[in-house]
């Protein structure tokens, strides 16, 4: 039995549509009261933890310097004495007004001698004048108003290329160091995270450096929070004009001249 040819003037038959099945969505289900107890608990857990363990640390920095200030005021000079309470925050007191006395005295000429005299005795002790000279050091770069260190954030590729790590500017390399070696080195402090006082000493060229115009507070919270809070600082960072932007300008300077 041979098969009937085909009619090549019969049209082809239409592909089968197939009807799609409708898209149901699924409303949202509200959540259940114990999930909400615990998403509110969480939130109050976050919104409390930092004011109280400000107001913790702050209260326990009070009472440490109660405790040592208090007793170097003569009896008949405490105002507990005669006070049914203590005063909070008096040790405090006296210590702001006696670093203010000192810091008074070491200003005129008299202060200066003294301080002259007690540094020629200290330097005269083989390891106390080490850890003197360099608390003194540190402290004055740390707090003076005319330096910058501590004052500009950086970003710098460590400990590798292609990796770049959040620093802080320290000054300009000097010395022996700067001798040795042949272009412009900037002294750059690499912390750590999350505790930012124990990092690396890293003398980097300027050319490697990338500086940043966000505070130094913002990169140091960066750091602590592990990256998880992000400065809100824009960089300023200044466009180039690309080659077909030059080409784009090139014509109407011309027709201009």
């Amino acid at each position: 039995m041979s098969d009937t040819p085909s009619d090549p003037q019969q049209p082809a038959e239409a592909p089968e549509v197939v009807a799609e099945s409708p898209v149901l969505i699924a409303l949202r289900q509200r959540p259940g009261v114990f999930t909400r107890l615990r998403n509110y608990f969480l939130t109050g857990i976050i919104v409390t933890a930092p004011i109280a363990l400000t107001i913790y640390l702050t209260w326990q920095f009070v009472d440490w310097v109660d405790r040592q200030a208090i007793p170097l005021l003569p009896a008949k000079y405490n105002p507990e004495t005669y006070l049914p309470f203590s005063l909070p925050g008096l040790g405090l007191v006296i210590m702001v007004v006696i670093l203010t006395f000192v810091g008074f005295l070491t200003a005129n000429i008299f202060g200066r001698t003294l301080l002259k005299a007690g540094e020629r005795l200290v330097n005269r002790m083989p390891v106390v004048r080490t850890i003197y000279g360099a608390l003194k050091q540190i402290l004055e770069t740390v707090l003076s108003q005319s330096s910058e260190s501590f004052r500009q954030a950086v970003l710098v590729e460590y400990p590798r290329r292609g990796i770049w790590t959040v620093a802080f500017v320290t000054g300009e390399t000097e010395g022996e160091v700067a001798q040795r070696l042949d272009e412009e080195m900037i002294n750059i402090y690499v912390p750590t995270t999350p505790n930012p006082t124990s990092g690396f000493l890293l003398m980097v060229p300027r050319r490697d450096l990338i500086f940043l115009d966000m505070p130094v507070e913002d990169a140091a919270k960066y750091i602590i929070s592990i990256g998880v809070i992000t400065p809100e600082t824009e960089a300023k960072i200044a466009k180039l004009p690309s080659p077909d932007d030059q080409k784009d300008e090139l014509p109407s300077r011309l027709s201009a001249e």
